[in-house]
């Protein structure tokens, strides 16, 4: 078989019936090979969510015509979707502090090819990062901020995420809150990593508060970003048990492995387009 272009179709609307029928005969018309599907009906939301992967080697259409009959079929159904060659990976612009247990584990499986991405940046305001950074040949930005150069420093956030095409903000323990403004701005775009297995512990100190509670599970998740803290749709979560024995230092040391592990997996399957935002919560097309 000669080389084919592979595409992925991630789509939600109101669910009525035959919504999937219309879609998936569309894709047929058009001469669109189906190699991976998956789909949910929210029976609280009333919405149905899909995505479809498949490729060109029987289309009968170029992509920007495949674009237009989309069209056409989205407006009729209230139709939101996401379409994309699979090759066409997402820029990802990472931002951290100080610690980067979460950064060395993006950087690793960018560089082994796990993470479907294409990471653009490093932005921090420190410097602790910055070795590691261009070590991996990624730019380093520093961005310093006080509480009065706030809003500049934001600016130049959004300016520099216009200028090198950025489709994502992953927060990899970022130890700074995002303003009201730059959450709206970035919703839906936007990922960050909580180290914490919410809605347990929000805020500032999660390992303390949990170790002051004798929790018997820690855990950390990763949520969209938005304005209310700590609060976002929740993407993943890892866990592990602990007991009575466990210092806040030894919670703190196996947090930043859970830490990693679920921000990856976060950024893994929202480049995939596997991720669709239900109100509060997500749908995750597996």
């Amino acid at each position: 078989m000669s080389e084919v272009t592979q595409y992925i179709l991630t789509w939600q609307c109101p669910d009525n019936t035959g919504v999937l029928a219309k879609v998936s005969q569309s894709l047929f018309l058009h001469g669109a090979f189906i190699t991976e599907t998956s789909q949910y009906s929210d029976p609280y939301t009333e919405t149905f969510f899909s995505r479809i992967a498949f490729d060109d080697r029987n289309l009968t259409v170029s992509s920007n015509e495949f674009i237009d009959a989309l069209e056409e079929l989205a407006k009729p159904l209230g139709m939101q979707y996401q379409f994309r060659k699979r090759e066409d990976v997402p820029n990802i612009l990472i931002a951290v502090s100080k610690d980067d247990h979460c950064l060395v584990s993006l950087l690793t499986k960018y560089k082994s090819g796990v993470l479907p991405i294409n990471i653009v940046g490093v932005i921090s305001n420190h410097t602790d990062c910055q070795a590691l950074s261009e070590w991996h040949n990624i730019p380093f930005y520093h961005l310093p901020i006080t509480a009065e150069t706030k809003p500049q420093q934001e600016k130049q956030i959004t300016d520099l995420m216009t200028e090198l095409n950025v489709d994502l903000l992953v927060l990899a323990r970022y130890m700074q809150i995002l303003s009201d403004d730059l959450c709206q701005k970035l919703q839906g775009r936007a990922i960050n990593i909580h180290h914490s297995f919410l809605p347990s512990f929000k805020g500032a100190r999660p390992y303390h508060q949990a170790h002051s509670r004798g929790v018997k599970v820690i855990g950390a998740t990763a949520h969209y970003v938005t304005a209310n803290l700590d609060e976002g749709p929740i993407i993943a979560q890892e866990v592990k048990p602990i007991n009575h024995t466990f210092t806040i230092e030894q919670m703190v040391h196996m947090g930043h492995d859970l830490e990693a592990t679920a921000l990856s997996h976060a950024v893994r399957i929202h480049a995939e387009q596997r991720v669709c935002i239900n109100g509060d919560k997500t749908v995750i097309l597996a």
